[in-house]
């Protein structure tokens, strides 16, 4: 395997792509009911695996299921955005691909996203392996050029990169024969502010289904508190001139001159348009809130019929009577 990609593409990755083949993993390893203790050792598990049967040994140890899926996005000159992903059905003992499968999920995003197409494939592991290239080879009839998106769910404190990997393919000569091989390429992650809100929102869920303080809410504090101090700064300036004004506070020309230049640097934000846009965003806010006070009150709801139906069973079990709710 080459080190680099000479290729010369630049690949751009959205934060979704991640967490979806997130989401596919973990969904996959709970149905299968694995140990958490095989968790932080997905690789190794794999390849002592490999190196057991070659030496003729047994491994105790069962291995991490891979995942297989494809990644869609546009490609603009060099440039490569990979802003989605869906997966796919792949067996890797029989290397058989559902191709109506396929075919049917790439139908159904070409209604949605009529400018997105296939780039490739996705999958996990701490590093491509030579079974890779059998799936790399079977989508090369959608896309000449596949690239391969790899999450290692290894589980590494010291590592502060992303466990993501992006391979291209290139015709190499080894030993006199023409080979594809896996090249390393360099990415760039690029997100909009949805997605930054979405992910940053899921990375600070407690596991008990609360939402812990978030780097947003941080932030919003942090306007929250810079406008209220800018609000009474205005406001002190303001009597100031209210003041001098009146004679109460000797005139001063070069503070004028420094509170005019002050004001002219604030935003002008009076115009008809900025009123309309505020009222709308404002309008939205305070509906989503209402929605998720809605929300929280029929969980509540829920909760508290489930619990009087409990009790009332019970009792009716002792009385003879049954249940109305």
């Amino acid at each position: 395997m080459a080190s680099s990609s000479s290729s010369g593409l630049t690949f751009k990755l959205h934060p979704l792509v991640i967490v979806n083949i997130s989401d596919h993993y973990t969904r996959v390893k709970s149905q299968l009911n694995l140990p958490p203790s095989l968790t932080s050792a997905s690789s190794a598990a794999t390849s002592n695996n490999n190196n057991n049967n070659s030496n003729g040994g047994e491994n105790n140890q069962q291995p991490l299921p891979r995942v297989y899926g494809c990644v869609i996005g546009v490609q603009r000159g060099r440039t490569v955005v990979i802003f989605n992903s869906f997966e796919l059905i792949y067996d890797p003992s029989t290397r058989s691909l559902d191709r109506s499968f396929l075919e049917k999920k790439q139908e159904l995003y070409k209604k949605v996203f009529p400018h997105f197409y296939v780039l490739g494939w996705y999958s996990t592991g701490s590093d491509a392996q030579e079974s890779d290239m059998h799936f790399h080879k079977a989508l090369m009839d959608i896309n000449e050029s596949p690239l391969y998106v790899l999450l290692n769910p290894a589980i590494n404190p010291a590592q502060k990169d992303l466990p993501v990997t992006i391979y291209e393919s290139e015709l190499h000569i080894i030993d006199g024969v023409p080979q594809l091989i896996f090249v390393r390429s360099s990415y760039t992650i690029e997100t909009v502010e949805a997605e930054r809100i979405s992910v940053d929102h899921v990375a600070h869920l407690k596991p008990s289904g609360g939402s812990a303080a978030t780097q947003l809410a941080a932030q919003l504090t942090g306007i929250h508190s810079a406008i209220k101090m800018l609000n009474s700064r205005i406001r002190v300036l303001h009597q100031y001139l209210v003041g001098m004004q009146k004679g109460d506070i000797p005139c001063e020309s070069s503070l004028l001159r420094q509170v005019s230049s002050l004001l002219r640097r604030l935003p002008a934000i009076e115009s008809e348009k900025f009123q309309d846009d505020f009222l709308m965003e404002y309008n939205d806010t305070l509906l989503i809130t209402y929605l998720a006070m809605f929300t929280n009150c029929s969980s509540t709801m829920n909760e508290l019929v489930d619990k009087f139906n409990t009790a009332y069973d019970r009792h009716s079990r002792r009385g003879g009577r049954t249940a109305f709710i």
